[in-house]
């Protein structure tokens, strides 16, 4: 029997946000999260990447934060505050403030000051946000937004948006106007707390986004700062791709007696993706994504629209996007070093098709929801076999088929085989018929195990066993 987003408990407002977004019925995980986290549950959730998590969390906060009375505030952020007994200046009142500046002094401050630093806290005082959502990075805080802005317009909610790489000034305004849920990534938003434009005394529910990256890749220090200025009593949600052990003990530290919603164990891919391993030299990689973009890959004559291949540096990047341009190929770019206005606009022409290949870092392996990616190519293996996950993860997205393909040097067999470990399975094989490939590449042994070896001082030797040892032939040597 099918569940409807009626049936999860959602409300007239939430729901009717839920039809524009063009949602017709909820994903696994949306199904099982959405009724915990309106019972006012602490939870952990994971589900592989592409299968609904970000509904799954701001449908119910959004709802959660109207209050008990259902005041959606219309740009009312200062119910919560009139509780508490506080007198906070409206968010109407704010706008004209901030507006009636003199347009002199105005144009005199920012000649003085960057648009990116921060600047006099606004007249209505500091935004005081009922719900929070901290999010790694830019692109994952605007695939949120895309989200929570078409619900908002039938709620009457104000969301606001806060990242490093967008301008300061403009940020201001908007959290001066009012905020319901903010949504940010830490660094900027531990400079707007520094500078009092925020104050997060009035949060009833936080949502870590991504939280193992979040808490396992450098940013948990920012994290913690963010966590401590909290009310102690609040909802905690975290919600990612895989909640791996490693941090575990930190997640269990911030919650109490959370749900566990676990739609994917830890390494599993989606089934809608077929993955292809491609063994080829380091010298013929860009030769063998010229031909899979022209051909159609695994499916022979297929046109592949929108391929996304990722690289691990952005130098990397930068080369194999100027070897594409050169073979006559549409191709953007995206990576840190890029001014966030150029990422937008490269996600923007890749979603409209007006590019047929956008190259990117794994720095963009979490924040890219694009529609319609027909591939994905992973130009290098990646380093860590979580990011696997993530890249595929980027095609065969809302049930349809995706194939990925993962170009493996032989310099590069270990990250491989962390990646089959990891995930519990094999890359099936595959080859480009017609390609003519090096003699040097090294294909793998169909008889290798998923089982990482334990090895010993004495099992050197021992550990090569069941590889193949070198060969020749038609496929090159074999591991």
């Amino acid at each position: 029997m099918t569940t409807t987003f009626a049936e999860l408990g959602l409300n007239e407002q939430i729901l009717a946000g839920v039809d524009a977004l063009g949602f017709t019925q909820p994903t696994p995980v949306q199904e099982q999260a959405i009724p915990l986290v309106l019972q006012g549950r602490d939870l952990v959730a994971s589900a592989q990447t592409g299968t609904g998590k970000t509904a799954a969390f701001t449908l119910p906060a959004l709802q959660l934060i109207m209050g008990k009375q259902g005041k959606a505030a219309k740009g009312d952020n200062v119910s919560a505050a009139q509780d508490a007994g506080e007198t906070l200046i409206s968010p109407e009142e704010a706008a004209t403030e901030v507006e009636t500046t003199p347009p002199r002094k105005r144009r005199r401050r920012r000649r003085k000051k960057s648009n990116d630093q921060p600047q006099a806290q606004p007249a209505g005082g500091p935004a005081r946000p009922l719900a929070l959502v901290v999010t790694p990075t830019r692109e994952l805080a605007q695939q949120i937004e895309r989200v929570t802005t078409t619900v908002c317009q039938h709620t009457g909610q104000r969301c606001v948006i806060v990242m490093g790489g967008a301008r300061f000034d403009r940020q201001l305004k908007q959290l001066a106007q009012g905020c319901d849920l903010l949504v940010a990534t830490p660094g900027r938003l531990i400079d707007l707390m520094e500078h009092k434009h925020v104050d997060l005394g009035q949060v009833r529910i936080l949502v870590l986004d991504e939280a193992d990256r979040m808490l396992d890749m450098g940013f948990w220090p920012s994290v913690r700062r963010i966590v401590q200025a909290l009310p102690a009593k609040r909802q905690n949600l975290l919600f990612s791709a895989t909640i791996p052990p490693s941090i575990k003990g930190t997640v269990d530290a911030m919650l109490h007696d959370p749900a566990t919603v676990e739609i994917s164990r830890v390494g599993e891919t989606a089934d809608t993706v077929e993955e292809h391993l491609c063994p080829v030299t380091q010298g013929q990689k860009t030769q063998l994504l010229q031909a899979i973009v022209a051909t159609g890959g695994a499916e022979p004559g297929a046109q592949l629209e929108r391929v996304l291949v990722f690289c691990r540096t952005k130098h990397r990047v930068d080369d194999v996007s100027k070897t594409l341009k050169d073979a006559g190929l549409k191709v953007e770019v995206m990576h840190a070093d890029r001014p966030q206005r150029a990422r937008d606009k490269a996600l923007e022409r890749f979603r409209d098709g007006k590019v047929q290949v956008l190259v990117a870092t794994d720095v963009m392996s979490r924040g890219i929801d694009v529609s319609g990616i027909d591939a994905v190519v992973n130009y290098d293996v990646p380093m860590d076999p979580e990011d696997y996950v993530h890249r595929i993860g980027r095609t065969g997205r809302a049930g349809a088929t995706g194939h990925a393909y993962t170009f493996v040097a032989p310099d590069e067999i270990s990250p491989l085989r962390e990646i089959e470990y990891f995930t519990k399975k094999l890359i099936p094989l595959w080859d480009l018929e017609g390609f003519a490939y090096d003699e040097g590449r090294i294909v793998p042994n169909s008889s290798r195990s998923t089982t990482k070896p334990t090895r010993t001082m004495f099992s050197g030797s021992k550990s090569r066993r069941g590889f193949g040892g070198p060969s020749s032939g038609r496929f090159g040597r074999h591991y």
